[in-house]
């Protein structure tokens, strides 16, 4: 596998997770009562720890996402 094949799959990777990461933050941004709806009949739990579990792992997720894949691509843009 050749640097550029390296490079083009975490740029495939960030786009991606990028996207996903967005999509979760606009469903729970304009849906989060759908959502906690939905999953309170999974999980009974008050609205404010439903809100502090999205809230980690809305964060969770960026940190993943920022260190796991962008963070790789801008080192591999930055030396080819």
């Amino acid at each position: 596998m050749d640097l550029n094949t390296i490079r083009l799959f975490f740029m495939w990777c960030s786009i991606i997770n990028v996207g996903l990461f967005l999509v979760s933050f606009l469903v729970l941004a304009y849906a989060g009562g759908w959502v906690h709806r939905m999953h309170s009949r999974w999980f009974p739990m008050p609205r404010e720890t439903f809100n502090v579990a999205v809230y980690a792992f809305l964060g969770a997720m960026k940190l993943f996402v920022l260190l796991a894949n962008v963070v790789p691509y801008v080192v591999l843009e930055i030396i080819s």
